[in-house]
């Protein structure tokens, strides 16, 4: 049969009753080629109600009515029966196909009319012919509108996972071998390509955002893989080169290295040192998404060796060709496969996704072959030559690349050792969270029993990939993208349960690596722009603990380095430009994920300074390359507080071993940030101050003694000295008397350094500190009265005159606050002043002490204070009471109230009518209505002033009829005034 039909009945649900569909389906050669459901349900994949009856019709074929066409059961009816039989179905749906069958019949009635001119008739049951396309059904709008909508979304709600689920389908479709993959790709590309994000972000020069990039690798990723298949035509093949080349050319296609600014792309071949590829980026090709799959086109598979690879497990060289040199084969007779890697590996990821399993897995291995002959062959060149010169021979790097060569060949080979009974060929992320189980599958070879497995291939493969030394990649996304792949790869490599077999494999490569020449990024001399190892040498080092500690601290120390920080590199590096290759000549490119390379840095020094908890030898060499290699601040400081986290945990004791290394780390940061601006060197004093007190008394005493190297004197005085002096401490520490003593000495010692050398600031904590010794005490005082007149503010002074009172040292209060009044200046109309308090305060002080402090003080008040209300202030309070209730001893106290008429309050009075006279004049020059009352009130609280005077009521009636002569032209405000002062 070619067409079926029949009812679909979906039962009743709690919400829904139950339903009934109509479902119609076309197939042709075991392909169903078109569908119609009732159910109007538009999706990529078919509605369960077309599933549910072709399942029927698998399941039970004999319960299915099989038919003639109906052409041929027509043929057989006569005129009346053909009449009945159109009659009855336009009964049967005159709604629908009314207006049909009036058009047909006119159709047919009129002789000249285009159905007339064909012989005979369609027939929808019969079937195509032999001729025509056969492919499965794929419903092309739904694809276009689904991937429309998705891209919409911009990567939100979950949009992303919607089209990775759409690439994995093209995937299972390749390797079903169904030709719908490639249809259903170019339709997404087109959307793709349709997208109008893609012309705004050309247009502002920005980069696409980090989840559309991937999406449009993954695109790239897939038609490399279309454009591989090994049984394409090659009408199919030119016609898909037609279609990338067209959309390559499109000015709003994605770059491949991901920027649309400075167009600086990777080299695609692996060029051998030459100077011709040194040429001006200018000259480059632009390369897009589509640049590898369009090279990809020019790729065939009719090399009789590569089939011979492919086609054969046991596929050797001839017994006597193992003597003599051959590029086909290697000395045991395996053969190998010399392509450039990545497009090796691209052939390997199409055979896979196009359902050939087995050839990926030979072509595998004989990639991985010629990788260890070539390991082995560079390695022996570089124990010959001169040490210390490196060349980079990888122009391309393989993790971060394109084609994710290494990420290919490690899947390839651990999905022929799966446990489970479905091999997943899924290349995102699935989100099964379950690791997979994997177990060792002997490799099938020609040769002698090699005793090798496909899972310890996987491993040395993808530590040979990811310790590949390679050049750091131009611009951010290509960066970003090394990074990134790099964490792939080992959250897989963690996936795989370490057995004897694996270790040895494991051990075995890493010594390698560490002898390495040229090809290795942990071998002993490494490029400036390498792309660093730490990230790596982390996994490596806690997989290799536990089988050979000595092997794992070698490496990972070695791994430690970040040669593109230093300022000098390594001999034979850059000096000698025939050991150098140079993509862009003459300029390092910006390292954008700088700050991401510099953390890994620092997680590979936490992950062994925790290992090494205990071990004093290994501790020093840990220390020792972060001192070296470690060049930021915070990233030391963050390893301190690891060091010292581990160290003192909180149900057991202190390892002391750990808690030095951490002081040590601190005190770096401590001379690292002494002198530039930190925003958290506060927090790290702090630290430091409680990792010393851990360590324990000496510790404090050395930092309090070599206080100049590491903190500023207001730290050391603030923070440090009073830290340590603090109860808390002395408690912690449970320190006997000497002990104490010793610990107070050293801080008051380092008070008065500190007072001497930045006084303004330093000079309270000093006295504080000295408190309690009296030589001590006295010197801090001294270095403060000569300080006074030259390094000091008034409001520095005022607050150490309060701190002497409170102390109980009034007469010296009092010398401060006078030499505090002399640096002081308030003008007439700042009456809110933060220092009046003190000048009220200083005045109070002097009038407790008597007549002649008070008589001291109030010249230096009149010649810094002009603001009137203050003055009034300080005349009142003079006033209140006699001066001299302090009650300094020795002194007599008359117990009488001053007047205003004599010295030293004479002066003060005059002052303040004469401040009140001047900001009367001040108010006036610019005074507006709204502040009319406010002035009267004002006015008032001067007359209050003037009557303490013995004249004061004639001198402020002539004030006031000074104002009402100069200010006739203010008629409303003078009005005021009269009203109020006649």
């Amino acid at each position: 049969g070619f067409h079926l039909s029949g009812t679909v009945t979906e039962p009743a649900t709690a919400a829904e009753p139950e339903m009934t569909y109509k479902v119609a389906i076309s197939f042709d050669r075991c392909k169903i080629t078109s569908v119609t459901c009732g159910c109007g349900n538009k999706d990529i994949f078919y509605c369960a109600h077309v599933v549910a009856l072709s399942l029927y019709r698998i399941r039970k074929p004999d319960q299915v009515k099989l038919r003639l066409p109906i052409s041929e059961t027509l043929f057989q009816m006569n005129r009346d029966q053909l009449q009945k039989f159109v009659q009855y179905l336009i009964t049967a749906h005159h709604t629908e196909v009314l207006p049909t069958a009036q058009k047909l019949a006119d159709e047919i009635l009129s002789s000249n009319s285009e159905i007339n001119q064909v012989h005979g008739a369609p027939d929808p049951t019969a079937g195509a012919s032999i001729d025509d396309e056969n492919c499965w059904h794929l419903d092309e709008e739904q694809v276009r509108e689904q991937v429309k909508l998705f891209l919409s979304q911009g990567g939100y709600y979950g949009s992303g996972k919607q089209l990775n689920s759409m690439f994995a389908k093209v995937r299972e479709m390749l390797r079903m071998r169904d030709s719908n993959g490639a249809r259903m790709l170019t339709l997404i590309t087109e959307q793709f390509m349709a997208d109008p994000r893609l012309s705004l972000w050309r247009q502002q020069g920005t980069g696409i955002t980090e989840k559309c990039r991937q999406l449009w690798d993954e695109l790239g990723a897939l038609w490399v893989c279309v454009v591989l298949n090994p049984h394409c035509k090659l009408e199919e093949k030119s016609c898909w080169l037609r279609q990338l080349r067209k959309w390559g050319e499109m000015d709003v296609c994605p770059l491949e290295d991901g920027n649309y600014g400075n167009e600086l792309p990777n080299i695609t071949n692996a060029l051998t040192q030459s100077s011709s590829h040194s040429q001006d980026s200018l000259a480059r090709p632009r390369r897009t998404v589509f640049t590898r799959a369009i090279e990809g086109c020019d790729l065939h598979w009719q090399d009789s060796h590569l089939q011979r690879i492919i086609s054969s497990d046991f596929y050797v060289s001839p017994a006597y060709q193992r003597e003599g040199e051959s590029l086909l084969f290697n000395a045991q007779g395996q053969p190998l496969w010399l392509e450039h890697v990545p497009t090796a590996c691209a052939r390997v990821d199409a055979l896979r996704s196009h359902g050939y399993p087995r050839e990926a897995l030979r072509l595998t291995v004989a990639i991985i072959n010629t990788l260890r002959l070539q390991q082995q062959r560079q390695l022996e060149i570089y124990k010959h030559q001169k040490k210390g010169a490196t060349t980079i021979t990888n122009l391309e790097g393989w993790v971060g690349h394109p084609l994710n060569p290494i990420g290919c060949l490690f899947l390839t080979l651990t999905e022929a050792c799966r446990l489970e009974e479905e091999n997943c060929l899924e290349i995102s992320d699935t989100g099964d969270s379950k690791p997979p189980v994997y177990q060792h599958v002997p490799v099938a070879t020609g040769s002698q029993d090699s005793g090798e497995s496909y899972l310890s291939l996987a491993l040395e493969v993808a530590l040979m990939g990811m310790g590949q030394q390679r050049v750091m990649p131009e611009g951010l996304y290509a960066q970003d993208k090394v990074c990134r792949n790099e964490e792939q790869i080992i959250a897989r490599l963690q996936d795989l349960e370490l057995d004897p077999v694996l270790v040895q494999t494991l051990r075995k490569q890493c010594i390698l690596l560490l002898e390495g020449g040229p090809f290795s990024g942990l071998g002993e001399v490494i490029h400036r722009e390498s792309v660093p190892m730490h990230t790596f040498a982390k996994y490596l080092f806690s997989a290799l603990l536990p089988h050979d500690a000595d092997l794992a601290y070698k490496l990972a120390l070695r791994a430690m380095r970040l040669p593109v920080l230093e300022t000098t590199a390594p001999s034979g590096d850059v000096t000698h430009p025939h050991h150098l290759v140079s993509v862009v000549p003459s300029r390092y490119p910006r390292w954008f994920t700088l700050g991401h390379l510099e953390s890994q840095q620092c997680e590979l020094a936490s992950t062994m300074l925790t290992a090494a908890k205990g071990d004093m030898l290994r501790l020093r060499t840990v220390l020792e390359a972060i001192q070296k290699n470690i060049h930021s601040s915070s990233l030391i400081f963050k390893l301190a507080q690891d060091a010292f986290k581990i160290a003192t945990p909180a149900d057991s004791n202190s390892d002391t071993t750990l808690l030095n290394v951490a002081l040590e780390l601190g005190l770096q940061v401590m001379r690292m940030t002494l002198s530039t601006l930190n925003w958290r060197r506060r927090e790290m004093v702090r630290w430091l101050v409680t990792c010393a007190t851990e360590v324990g008394v000496r510790a404090l005493v050395s930092i309090l003694q070599s206080w100049y190297s590491l903190f500023t004197p207001t730290e050391a005085t603030s923070i440090v000295a009073a830290t340590v002096m603090s109860h808390n401490t002395i408690l912690r520490l449970s320190l006997d008397y000497p002990q104490r003593e010793e610990l107070a000495s050293c801080a008051r010692t380092l008070a008065l350094q500190c007072a001497m050398k930045d006084p303004q600031n330093c000079a309270l904590s000093a006295l504080t500190l000295c408190e309690k010794d009296h030589i001590a005490f006295e010197t801090a005082y001294q270095i403060v009265i000569d300080a006074a007149s030259t390094g000091m503010t008034y409001t520095q002074l005022f607050t150490i005159a309060r701190y002497m009172e409170h102390r109980g040292y009034p007469l010296r209060a009092f010398k401060l606050a006078s030499l505090a009044m002399t640096h002081l200046n308030l003008a007439y109309n700042q009456d809110t002043h933060p220092a009046i308090n003190d000048v009220l305060w200083a005045c109070a002080l002097s009038h407790s002490l008597g007549k002649n402090e008070l008589a001291a003080i109030i010249p230096l008040v009149v010649k810094s204070v002009h603001c009137a209300t203050v003055l009034s202030d300080i005349l009142r309070r003079c006033t209140m009471t006699a001066p001299g209730l302090a009650g300094i001893p020795g002194r007599r106290n008359s117990g009488k109230l001053m007047s205003t008429d004599k010295a030293p309050l004479r002066q003060l009075l005059d002052a303040t009518i004469s401040a009140y006279i001047n900001t009367t004049h001040s108010r006036l020059t610019h005074i507006s209505p709204r502040h009319y009352g406010e002035f009267i009130e004002f006015l008032s609280k001067a007359r209050e002033t003037f009557l303490l005077a013995q004249d004061g009521h004639i001198q402020f009636a002539q004030f006031i009829d000074n104002l009402k002569q100069i200010y006739k032209g203010k008629k409303k405000l003078m009005l005021l005034v009269r009203e109020r002062f006649g």
